[in-house]
Protein backbone atom coordinates (compact mmCIF):
# COMPACT_ATOMS: atom_id res chain seq x y z
CA UNK A 1 0.00 0.00 0.00
CA UNK A 2 1.37 3.54 -1.29
CA UNK A 3 1.07 5.82 1.96
CA UNK A 4 1.66 9.89 1.68
CA UNK A 5 4.36 9.95 3.66
CA UNK A 6 6.12 8.23 0.58
CA UNK A 7 4.36 10.31 -2.05
CA UNK A 8 5.68 13.42 -0.14
CA UNK A 9 9.23 12.13 -0.07
CA UNK A 10 8.96 10.86 -3.98
CA UNK A 11 7.49 14.14 -5.66
CA UNK A 12 10.33 16.28 -3.42
CA UNK A 13 12.97 14.19 -5.04
CA UNK A 14 11.89 14.84 -8.16
CA UNK A 15 13.06 18.78 -8.71
CA UNK A 16 12.38 18.86 -12.53
CA UNK A 17 8.53 17.20 -13.67
CA UNK A 18 6.87 17.88 -10.21
CA UNK A 19 3.90 20.89 -9.53
CA UNK A 20 5.55 21.51 -6.16
CA UNK A 21 6.86 25.08 -5.57
CA UNK A 22 6.89 26.89 -2.22
CA UNK A 23 3.42 27.00 -0.27
CA UNK A 24 0.80 24.92 1.28
CA UNK A 25 0.51 21.87 0.09
CA UNK A 26 -2.49 18.88 1.14
CA UNK A 27 -2.61 15.50 0.53
CA UNK A 28 -6.14 13.81 0.92
CA UNK A 29 -7.44 10.57 0.15
CA UNK A 30 -10.43 10.46 -1.88
CA UNK A 31 -12.70 7.47 -3.36
CA UNK A 32 -15.84 9.04 -4.09
CA UNK A 33 -16.33 11.23 -7.02
CA UNK A 34 -19.00 13.01 -8.44
CA UNK A 35 -21.14 10.83 -11.33
CA UNK A 36 -19.41 10.61 -14.90
CA UNK A 37 -15.79 11.57 -13.30
CA UNK A 38 -14.39 8.55 -14.17
CA UNK A 39 -16.63 7.53 -17.14
CA UNK A 40 -17.88 10.62 -19.85
CA UNK A 41 -15.07 12.39 -18.43
CA UNK A 42 -12.31 10.45 -18.38
CA UNK A 43 -10.62 11.35 -20.96
CA UNK A 44 -9.11 8.17 -22.63
CA UNK A 45 -8.01 9.39 -26.11
CA UNK A 46 -4.33 10.51 -25.49
CA UNK A 47 -3.00 12.47 -26.81
CA UNK A 48 -6.11 13.89 -28.98
CA UNK A 49 -8.61 13.89 -26.07
CA UNK A 50 -11.42 16.32 -25.76
CA UNK A 51 -12.67 18.22 -22.55
CA UNK A 52 -16.33 19.03 -22.22
CA UNK A 53 -16.06 22.32 -20.59
CA UNK A 54 -20.12 23.60 -20.18
CA UNK A 55 -20.78 27.04 -19.13
CA UNK A 56 -21.62 27.44 -15.41
CA UNK A 57 -20.97 23.54 -14.42
CA UNK A 58 -17.49 23.17 -15.05
CA UNK A 59 -15.48 19.88 -16.21
CA UNK A 60 -13.81 18.83 -13.03
CA UNK A 61 -12.86 15.16 -14.99
CA UNK A 62 -9.28 13.54 -15.13
CA UNK A 63 -6.78 13.86 -17.58
CA UNK A 64 -3.61 11.38 -18.10
CA UNK A 65 -0.20 12.49 -18.57
CA UNK A 66 0.50 9.68 -21.25
CA UNK A 67 -1.52 7.70 -23.27
CA UNK A 68 -3.44 4.78 -21.33
CA UNK A 69 -2.44 0.71 -21.69
CA UNK A 70 -4.42 -1.65 -22.83
CA UNK A 71 -6.86 -3.03 -19.79
CA UNK A 72 -6.05 -6.78 -20.94
CA UNK A 73 -1.87 -5.59 -20.99
CA UNK A 74 0.38 -7.48 -18.30
CA UNK A 75 0.65 -4.81 -16.06
CA UNK A 76 -2.68 -3.67 -16.44
CA UNK A 77 -3.65 -7.80 -15.48
CA UNK A 78 -1.06 -7.45 -12.53
CA UNK A 79 -2.96 -4.42 -10.91
CA UNK A 80 -6.59 -5.94 -11.56
CA UNK A 81 -5.62 -8.84 -9.58
CA UNK A 82 -4.52 -6.32 -6.43
CA UNK A 83 -8.20 -4.50 -7.05
CA UNK A 84 -9.94 -8.15 -6.94
CA UNK A 85 -7.93 -8.78 -3.15
CA UNK A 86 -7.67 -5.26 -2.06
CA UNK A 87 -4.66 -4.99 -1.94
CA UNK A 88 -3.98 -1.48 -5.07
CA UNK A 89 -2.25 1.66 -4.40
CA UNK A 90 -4.38 4.40 -5.17
CA UNK A 91 -3.75 6.49 -7.88
CA UNK A 92 -1.85 10.52 -7.08
CA UNK A 93 -4.28 12.93 -8.35
CA UNK A 94 -3.39 16.75 -8.67
CA UNK A 95 -6.34 18.90 -8.85
CA UNK A 96 -5.85 22.14 -11.19
CA UNK A 97 -8.64 24.41 -10.57
CA UNK A 98 -7.70 26.31 -14.19
CA UNK A 99 -8.41 23.34 -15.25
CA UNK A 100 -11.16 22.63 -13.30
CA UNK A 101 -10.30 18.78 -12.98
CA UNK A 102 -7.67 16.50 -12.23
CA UNK A 103 -4.28 15.03 -13.41
CA UNK A 104 -2.83 11.64 -12.89
CA UNK A 105 0.64 12.48 -12.06
CA UNK A 106 0.66 8.51 -10.87
CA UNK A 107 -0.83 5.40 -11.37
CA UNK A 108 -2.44 5.62 -14.71
CA UNK A 109 -2.32 1.73 -14.91
CA UNK A 110 -3.54 1.01 -11.48
CA UNK A 111 -6.50 3.26 -12.52
CA UNK A 112 -7.24 2.17 -15.63
CA UNK A 113 -6.68 -1.86 -13.73
CA UNK A 114 -9.80 -0.18 -11.62
CA UNK A 115 -12.30 0.69 -14.13
CA UNK A 116 -11.53 -2.94 -15.88
CA UNK A 117 -12.76 -4.46 -12.77
CA UNK A 118 -15.93 -1.93 -12.54
CA UNK A 119 -14.32 0.37 -9.61
CA UNK A 120 -14.07 3.39 -8.82
CA UNK A 121 -10.01 4.11 -8.38
CA UNK A 122 -9.06 4.95 -4.67
CA UNK A 123 -6.93 8.17 -4.94
CA UNK A 124 -4.79 10.24 -3.36
CA UNK A 125 -5.40 14.03 -3.97
CA UNK A 126 -2.65 16.65 -3.85
CA UNK A 127 -3.64 19.96 -3.56
CA UNK A 128 -2.50 23.72 -3.27
CA UNK A 129 -4.04 25.42 -0.40
CA UNK A 130 -4.43 28.75 1.21
CA UNK A 131 -0.78 30.23 2.39
CA UNK A 132 -1.21 30.64 6.07
CA UNK A 133 -1.66 34.89 5.84
CA UNK A 134 -4.04 34.69 3.49
CA UNK A 135 -6.29 32.47 5.48
CA UNK A 136 -5.77 34.13 8.96
CA UNK A 137 -6.96 37.20 7.42
CA UNK A 138 -9.57 35.97 6.18
CA UNK A 139 -10.57 34.33 9.23
CA UNK A 140 -10.76 37.55 10.81
CA UNK A 141 -13.00 39.58 8.31
CA UNK A 142 -15.12 35.68 8.83
CA UNK A 143 -15.00 36.21 13.22
CA UNK A 144 -15.51 40.05 12.57
CA UNK A 145 -18.90 39.69 10.48
CA UNK A 146 -19.97 36.62 12.97
CA UNK A 147 -19.71 38.97 15.82
CA UNK A 148 -21.71 41.58 13.95
CA UNK A 149 -24.43 38.79 13.72
CA UNK A 150 -24.38 37.34 17.24
CA UNK A 151 -24.50 41.05 18.57
CA UNK A 152 -28.54 41.13 16.58
CA UNK A 153 -29.89 38.09 18.24
CA UNK A 154 -31.23 36.83 20.93
CA UNK A 155 -32.72 32.93 20.66
CA UNK A 156 -30.34 30.34 22.09
CA UNK A 157 -31.38 28.09 19.43
CA UNK A 158 -30.37 30.64 16.36
CA UNK A 159 -27.10 31.38 18.77
CA UNK A 160 -26.14 27.83 18.57
CA UNK A 161 -26.78 27.14 14.78
CA UNK A 162 -24.31 30.29 13.62
CA UNK A 163 -21.80 29.55 16.59
CA UNK A 164 -21.30 25.45 14.78
CA UNK A 165 -21.33 27.35 11.53
CA UNK A 166 -18.73 29.64 12.45
CA UNK A 167 -16.43 26.82 13.86
CA UNK A 168 -16.73 24.68 10.96
CA UNK A 169 -15.73 27.23 8.73
CA UNK A 170 -13.04 28.38 10.34
CA UNK A 171 -11.93 24.83 11.03
CA UNK A 172 -11.71 24.46 6.97
CA UNK A 173 -10.05 27.63 6.12
CA UNK A 174 -6.33 26.29 6.42
CA UNK A 175 -7.39 23.42 3.77
CA UNK A 176 -9.44 25.38 1.27
CA UNK A 177 -7.72 24.61 -2.32
CA UNK A 178 -5.64 27.61 -3.07
CA UNK A 179 -5.25 28.79 -6.82
CA UNK A 180 -3.15 26.66 -9.37
CA UNK A 181 0.32 28.33 -9.52
CA UNK A 182 1.85 28.35 -13.25
CA UNK A 183 5.62 29.53 -14.23
CA UNK A 184 6.79 30.97 -17.41
CA UNK A 185 7.34 28.43 -20.33
CA UNK A 186 11.25 28.36 -20.63
CA UNK A 187 11.68 29.75 -24.45
CA UNK A 188 9.25 31.95 -24.47
CA UNK A 189 6.64 32.27 -27.12
CA UNK A 190 8.50 30.41 -29.31
CA UNK A 191 8.74 27.25 -27.46
CA UNK A 192 4.97 27.62 -27.16
CA UNK A 193 4.24 28.03 -30.84
CA UNK A 194 6.76 25.23 -31.59
CA UNK A 195 4.54 23.05 -28.68
CA UNK A 196 1.21 24.16 -30.17
CA UNK A 197 2.36 23.26 -33.73
CA UNK A 198 3.38 19.96 -33.06
CA UNK A 199 0.13 19.18 -30.97
CA UNK A 200 -2.03 20.46 -33.21
CA UNK A 201 -3.23 17.32 -35.55
CA UNK A 202 -6.80 18.02 -37.23
CA UNK A 203 -6.37 21.42 -37.62
CA UNK A 204 -3.28 22.75 -38.36
CA UNK A 205 -4.45 26.36 -39.40
CA UNK A 206 -5.55 26.77 -36.00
Amino acid sequence: MLRPGRLVLQVQDRPEGTPLQDGRWGLSARTAFQPGVWTEDFVRDWPGGCLGLYCGGGWHGVLPLRRLSASDGPRVKAYRKHVRDGTLAPVLLWWVDHLDGWLILDGHDRAVAALAEGRVPECVVLTRVSDEEAWRREAEEIAERHEQRMAGLGADRQRTVLERAHADTLASLPYEAGSTPFLPLPGGRAAWDDLAARAVFQCPGD
